[in-house]
């Protein structure tokens, strides 16, 4: 297995995608009073599971930054699961819809906690590195021609 060179690689990004896609379309049947409440929030807070694990792709450099982002992406995803209990108590859900959601939340939450327990293997240098001193990657650039 090829380490992953974007966030768009990593599993969990593309498993909290999906996951927040099937949340947009479930969502477009929840009643017009919940819109600025329950339909917005639910939306946010899957959405905000994936964009926190492209952030903290970006911020690497930094175990501590990488960790609290993806920390953040995880109190994401336990907000989403909170408000996917209120749709179904609220019977905007099947039964089958909210479990699916659910499980979905549950598996990306433990991808979540893993890549926390490893966030060495993902952060590309020792704390230690002096940053000035790294040689950077010589790759053609496709906004340049020198």
């Amino acid at each position: 297995m090829q380490p992953a060179k974007s966030f768009h690689d990593l599993k969990v990004y593309q498993a909290a995608r999906e996951a927040a896609q099937l949340i947009f379309v479930v969502s477009k049947n929840f009643p017009p009073e919940e819109r600025y409440s329950l339909t917005d929030q639910i939306r946010r807070s899957s959405r905000a599971v994936k964009a926190m694990i492209a952030e903290a792709w970006a911020r690497r450099r930094y175990k501590a930054a990488f960790v609290n982002k993806i920390d953040e992406s995880l109190g994401e995803g336990y907000e989403t699961q909170s408000w996917l209990d209120d749709a179904l108590d609220a019977g905007y859900l099947s039964k089958e819809q909210f479990t699916d959601l659910n499980t979905r939340y549950d598996a990306i939450g433990g991808m979540l906690s893993r890549m926390i327990d490893r966030a060495d293997d993902f952060c590309k240098y020792a704390p230690s590195t002096d940053y000035r001193s790294v040689a950077r990657e010589e790759e053609e650039s496709p906004f340049t021609d020198h």
